[in-house]
């Protein structure tokens, strides 16, 4: 526990049988942070108007979030590599076709962008659930969730970066083309990568024996519980995502908009390399209810600001827990879920941040012009000390895990 966590993060990802899926799973997961604002750029690039870019955006959305907990539960019942194989060539064949192939208004770009999300290679369910069945220590399995979510934070920041990057040497086409190809070469270099012996398959059945059922992973009280808190705990993220644009015009700076934004996925990131090291000494579902209210408090610091800088400055101490509560809820989800659903757990606990997100930017839209960015701010607030009320009355259920992570021999 002594060693800075950057140490033990290379440790971990320098491993035999650890660092080829993780660094693969980074390759594969770059174009999930930057497909919505690739697709808008390309069909606005194709002269389809707003209207129509949104359209697509939004079909390929909802193919991911119809099409994933679909795509987990075949993982759980043949293994990773079949399915890995089969949407790391599917989906980048999708998105070639939306770009070169089809064109704004007709029908066939609308189909092909339903299929490219519904066949988008489910690596970051797949590298998750992976955490929980490799040979590793707690301690180990503890860090490996604060990778995760310290790396959503850094693909979050640098993946449209890279978007930009790209298009400077071409068209949003060529650049979606390009991202799509690489994330469907880093699917199938998770898929064919060598794994220890039954961590590439859950298996079909409970432990006990009991057929995995209709609803899967839905079927445990502790992991709806969680989920529930997840989604909840999401609606202020995606009422401030309206707020910060607002705030940051109403004072005249739209041009720092983005630096404002990048402040807050830089707290988060610092605050799990700072903070995080001491994650593995109280158990999840300990600490998980404490961490919620951090950023519970967290939230309500950009009340005072009056200034874009002074909102900078309180996103960035603010978002310090982000990174830990979302590793915490990774940790929390494999143990609570079944350990042959872990796949499908996953994706059902992505869906659940991302419908809160949803939730959230809905209302925030609804509610910047009756009460303004602070009014927004104040509900974010007290909608995650809602979240905080929420994980801490459910402790006792998440304390029950359903799975037994696998540990490492020694």
């Amino acid at each position: 526990m002594t060693r800075r966590l950057p140490r033990r993060f290379l440790d971990l990802l320098t491993r035999r049988h650890v660092a080829g899926p993780a660094w693969w799973s980074v390759v594969a997961r770059m174009p999930v942070y930057l497909l919505s604002l690739a697709v808008v750029l390309v069909v606005r690039e194709q002269g389809g108007g707003y209207a129509q870019a949104g359209l697509v955006a939004a079909l390929c959305t909802i193919g991911m979030a119809v099409g994933s907990p679909l795509i987990a539960r075949l993982v759980d019942r043949g293994g990773m590599r079949p399915v890995l194989v089969a949407t790391g060539l599917l989906h980048p064949s999708a998105l070639g076709a939306l770009v070169w192939a089809t064109r704004p208004g007709g029908w066939a770009q609308s189909a092909v962008a339903v299929v490219a999300g519904v066949a988008l290679p489910p690596a970051n369910a797949c590298m998750r659930s992976l955490w929980a069945r490799l040979p590793l220590h707690d301690e180990e399995r503890e860090i490996a969730y604060l990778w995760e979510a310290l790396l959503t934070e850094v693909l979050v920041i640098g993946a449209p970066l890279m978007l930009a990057g790209l298009m400077l040497a071409g068209s949003a086409g060529l650049a979606l083309t390009t991202v799509a190809a690489v994330g469907g070469a880093g699917a199938l270099g998770l898929a064919l990568t060598r794994l220890p012996e039954g961590t590439g398959r859950a298996g079909g059945e409970r432990p006990g024996g009991a057929p995995r059922g209709l609803l899967g992973p839905l079927r445990e009280v502790p992991m709806l519980a969680l989920m529930s808190i997840m989604a909840v705990c999401s609606v202020p993220i995606g009422l401030m995502t309206l707020a910060i644009p607002a705030f940051v015009d109403e004072h005249g700076g739209r041009g720092s908009t983005g630096v404002v934004y990048a402040c807050w996925g830089v707290g988060s990131a610092v605050g799990a390399l700072w903070l995080g090291r001491s994650q593995s000494e109280v158990a999840a579902h300990r600490r998980f209810p404490w961490l919620v209210l951090a950023f519970a408090v967290g939230t309500a610091l950009p009340l005072p600001a009056t200034s874009p800088t002074a909102l900078a400055v309180a996103l960035a101490v603010g978002s310090a827990p982000i990174a830990l509560v979302s590793a915490s809820e990774m940790t929390l989800v494999s143990t609570v879920a079944d350990s042959g659903l872990l796949t499908e757990a996953f994706t059902w606990a992505s869906l659940a941040t991302v419908v809160g997100d949803a939730v959230g930017q809905q209302a925030g839209g609804l509610l910047i012009a009756p009460v303004g960015p602070h009014g927004v701010f104040a509900v974010a607030s007290g909608v995650a000390l809602a979240g905080a009320g929420l994980a801490f009355a459910c402790r006792g259920v998440l304390a029950h895990g359903a799975a037994v992570p696998a540990e490492c021999p020694a």
